[in-house]
């Protein structure tokens, strides 16, 4: 796996450009806390556990007034305030003032903070090199967040649109880690590094390995990137792991509507799904194109219509509403359910069900929720 580590970030940050300095720590605030890059942004930039410092560190053994730091003239001097359990840099206790440098390691008890420098030569180049090295973060962070597998499964229900039973779950990843908590954030860490297919099937994995022991046993939908498509070969064999991991679960593969263009590679991946035991979801279906060729030959079990198409259908016009309703029994003759994405409200769902949907999701049935 591709990584970066602090040193790499330093020289990054360090390098980006020149000019008069301006300081951070780097740390994390509490213990088990995800490292943050904090600016020094203040003449007297106060750490310690008493609310109003600059720095709250929530630390047992941080004094409520710990230590000071302060740049000028383009020095960063630290000072500890008689504290309890003492301020060291690089290992050593410090008595009154010091003067630190860049890559120091400074430890307020027992609170480990790297300093970190960037010389900015005016505004502008000062926020695109913060954004580098936030950016940079992020990428440290997202190598931690893989190799550790630090990531946590959602789940948001799916129900049966007449009786409202819940029939299944999809699995929706967050990050554990700061700055990578959202879908969003993770995949464009990933997109810098070209790890979009790792983090898909990371994601998948730990979904079915938490969701496997959902205690109603329904169907886990799972979710695909679009570059897994680009190599069918390698996504069957990472469903195969995940079969042999999930046991007797239920499991649907979502494919997004805009990925089933190569109508080889589906009926390869429709045979590969279908001998694993495992059923198939068009998902985002109408949100481009209705592929309908595609539909037809692939037949998967699911289409899931995308939130475009279901947004505020109970005020469509005739021609809006008449069009849906004659694309789910289209899809219904095919003997493939009908799936409602994005409800949001009780006469959506009142609509989506005159229309003739099977199924259903969005926040009107439930938010995606930790198991």
């Amino acid at each position: 796996m591709t990584s970066l580590d602090t040193s790499a970030l330093d020289r990054l940050c360090h390098s980006t450009v020149v000019g008069s300095d301006v300081w951070f720590l780097s740390g994390a605030l509490e213990p088990r806390d995800n490292l943050r890059h904090l600016p020094i942004d203040e003449p007297e930039f106060t750490i310690g556990r008493k609310p109003g410092s600059s720095l709250k560190l929530n630390f047992k053994t941080v004094s409520g007034r710990h230590a000071i730091l302060s740049p000028h003239d383009g020095k960063l001097r630290l000072t500890d305030l008689n504290s309890t359990n003492g301020t060291y840099v690089n290992g050593e206790r410090i008595q009154g003032e010091v003067t630190v440098d860049e890559e120091d390691l400074i430890h307020f008890a027992e609170a480990p903070f790297r300093v970190l420098r960037q010389s900015p030569t005016g505004q502008s180049a000062g926020t695109i090199a913060r954004n580098v090295c936030d950016e940079a973060l992020a990428l440290v962070q997202f190598d931690r967040m893989m190799s550790e597998k630090l990531v946590r499964p959602h789940f948001q229900v799916i129900v049966e649109v007449e009786s409202r039973n819940v029939v299944g779950h999809e699995i929706l990843g967050r990050g554990s880690v700061f700055g990578l908590e959202s879908v969003a954030a993770m995949f464009h860490a990933a997109s810098q590094l070209n790890l979009e297919v790792e983090l898909s099937q990371l994601l998948r994995w730990e979904g079915v390995r938490v969701g496997r022991d959902l205690p109603t046993r329904p169907n886990l939908f799972v979710n695909t990137h679009p570059k897994e498509m680009e190599d069918a070969g390698k996504l069957i064999d990472s469903l195969v792991k995940v079969r042999q991991m999930s046991g007797n679960t239920d499991l649907v593969l979502e494919i997004h509507e805009a990925s089933v263009t190569n109508r080889q590679v589906m009926r390869e991946l429709s045979a590969a799904v279908k001998d694993l035991e495992i059923e198939l979801a068009f998902d985002d279906f109408g949100s481009g194109q209705a592929r309908l060729a595609e539909l037809i030959e692939a037949r998967p079990d699911y289409v899931k219509f995308d939130i475009s198409l279901i947004h505020a259908i109970d005020h469509a016009d005739e021609p809006r509403h008449r069009m849906l309703e004659t694309l789910v029994q289209m899809v219904r003759d095919l003997e493939i359910k009908a799936l409602a994405e994005g409800i949001e409200t009780s006469s959506e769902a009142d609509a989506c069900q005159a229309i003739g949907f099977d199924l259903a999701q969005g926040y009107f049935y439930g938010r995606p929720t930790p198991l």
